[in-house]
């Protein structure tokens, strides 16, 4: 018989369609990017020159604007008069005439340095000295060079001086200080008196939008500080102490020269992209698109943090020296330069799209290789889906990887079936894992909050001087001292669980008076009880009854059973009994069910805690002794508790060969809880029980 020769999946898959879709898909990525880029990256360049040759020109148009306008103000007719009174009017009205980037306008007395009037929110501008100017007009018309124009650096401006419709990039931006003398008649002659002052910002034009090629304005003086930029951190530092440092001083050199081009350059300022891009799916899946593009086909647009720019030189308006200009730039993310790229991925979307389309084609005509395969081991898969089916896997493949792929299913199967059960019971435990564990969560972070609440309130009142007299603080204290005694008891119930379960819990045995132990522990609860006007009844033999035991554990599974006890009881009696057992003396006498627990042992003390409290459902009763476990309702969570205490308590009796049993006939029935240990010798049974009067109290 000839062998059927078989050939992999994988193989044939790859094969046939990478050798259609991939050299396509890689030759078309390749010559469209090249070429769209260089076209988009020679158009942005001559814009962005062009951007920087004018905002020079506005640049310095604007200041010129603003010396004409201050001289021509500081000779009307209002400010020459001496007329006090009239000034801040004038002085409003020129703010409002004067162009929007004067943040403000100020009058101030050269003689005496008093600001007569502004509109500068109490920030004054510093004006020149008095020797700055000629005491007296000696021209009629005054020129250019009678105004003094510097700088104020945005650390010299207070916050409040600018209104809150700024935003932050204006608050940090440099600002220029124009002031111009005021000459007042006095007789014939005109002296000097005043300043009239403006603060204006620098004409910041900055055009964040993709595809946008006026670009952001950064200026900077020939020393090469920064002066404006659209990132406000770097505004007043210099570029020799920023990222590419050396790029920078190089276009401040061409530029001092007279020359106007573009450069590119690196990390100059962090953009947001996603700020400026639109909300469209379309849009967006271009975007992401373009991102796994390049890194699948190792083409890179450009840098992350490239940047194109375009500078020209215009004169200084503080440094009136031709040597002296200052550099501006139009600068924009080469991202947003090349932002005309997004086209072009629409166009490589439809070359995928027909190039999975091909892809389709091929998948149909290998459908009579593939299909068949495929589809005999799916109804197989289908058909196991009650894991009892008679059907058998399908063994006539060609494709090797199927035909083994059939044979890991038919093993699965089997497996499967011998797992099903356990599975099953595995997930209905981690469910009530799962239960447990939030139930506890909430519970535990109540119980912990509450102590923590009540240390921080008393110590906080104590610490805030709110106590008047010793006494009232030694009771805080008190207070807290109690919260942090309750806090430590759930800790510890936490930490003894924990050793219960890993078996780390250590046990000291020696010879405990169980009698006297119980007597001592219902001390500490009398208190309780009083204050809940609940009837204790007791009945505790005199004869000392010696177990062999932890006394510490022992009183601590004691407090357990027994503060439960008076919690979940509002009202009625708690009652304690003490009984000796000896080849099933007591166990005849007692109609209790919890007794079947205790059939054919010997030498046993009993320790039986009843309450006529709200008593428990039958069907809850076997969780109360697992960790973590309450039981819900209304009528519990008011009380409060962990849900330790009893799985404390039967991990330790365990521990010291005892055992513990809890029985309630149902809700608001009242409950019982028996510990039974063994007793360290024979010793005289004194034992009195009362079973009727026990039901009488539960009545």
């Amino acid at each position: 018989m000839i062998k059927q020769v078989q050939s992999s999946f994988r193989r044939i898959l790859l094969s046939r369609i990478l050798l259609i879709t991939v050299p396509v898909l890689i030759l078309g990525q390749y010559i469209i990017y090249r070429k769209a880029r260089s076209t988009l990256l020679d158009t942005a360049r001559q814009n962005l020159k062009e951007s920087a040759d004018r905002k020079a020109e506005n640049i310095q148009q604007w200041a010129k604007s603003l010396e004409s306008n201050l001289i021509n103000a500081s000779e009307s007719y209002v400010l020459q008069s001496g007329q006090t009174e009239e000034y801040q009017k004038y002085v409003e009205q020129l703010y409002q005439m004067l162009p929007n980037q004067v943040r403000c306008v100020q009058l101030s007395n050269l003689q005496t340095s008093e600001i007569i009037a502004n509109t500068c929110d109490d920030q004054s501008i510093n004006s020149p000295s008095l020797s700055m100017w000629p005491l007296q007009q000696k021209q009629l018309v005054r020129d250019m060079s009678n105004i003094s124009i510097s700088y104020i650096w945005p650390e010299q401006l207070n916050s409040d001086s600018i209104s809150s419709d700024d935003t932050v990039t204006q608050k940090k931006q440099v600002s220029l200080g124009l002031s111009v003398p005021v000459y007042v008649a006095k007789g014939s002659e005109r002296q000097l008196r005043y300043a009239l002052s403006i603060r204006s910002d620098l004409p910041m034009q900055t055009n964040r939008r993709r595809g946008s090629l006026a670009g952001s304005t950064v200026v900077i003086d020939y020393k090469g500080t920064i002066l404006a930029s659209p990132d406000p951190d770097r505004v007043g530092g210099n570029i020799s102490d920023g990222p590419d440092a050396e790029r920078l001083k190089s276009i401040i050199r061409n530029a001092q020269e007279g020359r106007k081009d573009f450069a590119h350059i690196f990390s100059f300022e962090e953009i947001d992209v996603s700020k400026n891009s639109n909300s469209n799916s379309l849009r967006e899946f271009i975007d992401e698109f373009k991102k796994i593009l390049p890194e699948l086909l190792g083409l890179k647009l450009s840098a992350d943090d490239e940047f194109l720019v375009g500078y020209a030189p215009t004169s200084s308006p503080v440094d009136r020296d031709e040597d002296r200009q200052w550099i501006v730039l139009a600068i924009t993310p080469i991202d947003f330069a090349l932002s005309g790229l997004r086209e072009v991925q629409k166009v490589l979307i439809i070359m995928i799209f027909g190039l999975v389309a091909a892809s389709v084609m091929a998948t149909i005509y290998l459908a009579r290789d593939l299909a068949r395969p495929l589809e005999k081991l799916r109804d197989y898969a289908f058909a196991v889906n009650d894991l009892d089916s008679p059907n058998k896997v399908p063994r006539t493949i060609k494709i090797r990887e199927f035909n083994q792929l059939a044979i890991a299913l038919e093993r699965m199967v089997y497996r499967l079936k011998r797992w099903a059960d356990q599975l099953e019971i595995t997930s209905k435990e981690a469910q009530v894992a799962n239960q447990l564990k939030s139930e506890f969560l909430a519970n535990i972070s109540h119980e912990l909050r509450t102590p923590l609440n009540g240390i921080i309130g008393s110590i906080q009142l104590i610490y805030d001087g709110f106590c008047d007299t010793k006494e009232e603080e030694m009771e805080f204290l008190k207070q807290a001292n109690d919260s942090a005694i309750h806090l430590l008891g759930i800790i510890d119930d936490i930490l003894d669980i924990r050793r219960i379960d890993s078996e780390t819990l250590s046990i000291y045995l020696k010879d405990v008076d169980i009698g006297k132990l119980l007597h001592e522990t219902i001390d500490s609860f009398r208190e309780y009880i009083a204050q809940k006007s609940l009837l204790l009844k007791l009945n505790i033999p005199e004869q000392v009854i010696i177990v062999n035991a932890d006394e510490e554990k022992l009183k601590q599974v004691f407090e357990n059973v027994i503060g439960n006890a008076i919690k979940f009881t509002e009202k009625g009696s708690i009652n304690i009994y003490i009984s000796q057992e000896y080849n099933n003396s007591i166990v005849a006498e007692s109609t209790n069910n919890s007794s079947d627990n205790y059939r054919g042992k010997e030498d046993q003390v009993l320790v039986k805690i009843e309450d006529t409290g709200i008593g428990i459902s039958p069907e809850e009763q076997d969780k109360l002794f697992q960790p973590f476990v309450m039981v819900d309702g209304t009528k519990t969570r008011k009380f409060g508790g962990n849900g330790l205490g009893l799985a404390i308590s039967r991990g330790l009796m365990e521990m010291m060969n005892g055992s513990i049993h809890l029985y309630s006939e149902g809700v608001d029935l009242g409950t019982t809880v028996d510990i039974m240990m063994p007793i360290k010798e024979k010793q005289a049974i004194k034992t009195e029980v009362h079973l009727n009067s026990q039901r009488g109290s539960r009545e």
